[in-house]
């Protein structure tokens, strides 16, 4: 959505003020864990943009709380299972030989907008290992979130996801739908179907003595069926939902979200 779009969309500019208000008539409150999924551009036009949002966000949950979200640098793994889009055979061993190694301060996550973009750039706020599925996150617990996420287990029980679970959490999806809501990855970790499968991975890292590709097995994993479980997670669990500026939101208690996804995957995957 251009910046045209988004003035057209909102009838006030949204400010920090308006869209802490509107977070908490949503049921955000300070001391809460909470993963944030997100669009800019759905919340309308917001003075300030990306940084107006984030300070929302923390002044609702104070450094009591904790904000948590993706940082994924998807181009640093193996190109043979690049879909969105492919790329040629011939170029997969120059990116192998050739991707930059990760940095927890320097490489920028990729595709998932101005919010995130701009969070993992905050003083304080301290990033997972992951090369290629890392987390951001701020405030009390941030340090025992990140810690520890394992290359083999990247939304798995050593990542992230299974620590917000361990803090009985929220996810926030601002403007967002299921379909990119990761918690639903750690479900695929812990249910059983027949196709389920480990893959091949790799990604360029720092090793101490120097840059270097490394591979790794790792879950493969599958969101087709997202929103479908969300949809019906939702049919069957009360969760608040409203509007936070412009945009549909919804806060989801993560560890009931999980649980049922597990269930679900265990009954209709095959």
């Amino acid at each position: 959505m251009s910046e045209k779009d988004s003035i057209a969309k909102a009838t006030t500019p949204a400010t920090v003020d308006s869209l802490a208000a509107d977070l908490r008539t949503l049921g955000l409150a300070a001391g809460q864990v909470v993963l944030v999924h997100s669009s800019l551009s759905s919340l309308g036009w917001v003075v300030g943009g990306a940084q107006s949002v984030l300070m929302a966000l923390m002044d609702v949950l104070t450094d009591s709380g904790t904000l948590v979200m993706p940082a994924y640098s998807s181009d640093n793994s193996d190109p043979r299972h690049w879909q969105d889009p492919p790329v040629p055979e011939a170029w997969w061993q120059t990116i192998r030989d050739h991707m930059p190694a990760f940095d927890r301060k320097l490489t920028p996550s990729r595709r998932l907008g101005a919010i995130p973009e701009l969070f993992r750039t905050v003083p304080d706020v301290r990033r997972s290992d992951h090369p290629s599925t890392s987390f951001c996150a701020w405030g009390r617990y941030a340090h025992a979130i990140t810690a520890d996420h394992r290359l083999n287990s990247s939304f798995g029980e050593e990542s992230p996801l299974a620590r917000i679970y361990d803090f009985e959490g929220f996810v926030l999806q601002l403007g967002v739908g299921h379909d990119t809501n990761s918690s639903l990855h750690l479900a695929e970790h812990r249910a059983e179907w027949a196709s389920k499968r480990i893959v091949k991975a790799g990604a360029a890292v720092e090793l101490g003595h120097g840059r270097q590709w490394v591979q790794f097995e790792g879950l493969h994993y599958d969101s087709e069926d997202f929103a479908k479980i969300g949809a019906e997670f939702e049919a069957h669990t009360k969760v608040s939902s409203g509007r936070v500026a412009c945009a549909e939101s919804k806060l989801i208690q993560q560890r009931p979200l999980v649980d049922f996804a597990v269930d679900w995957m265990n009954r209709n995957r095959k």
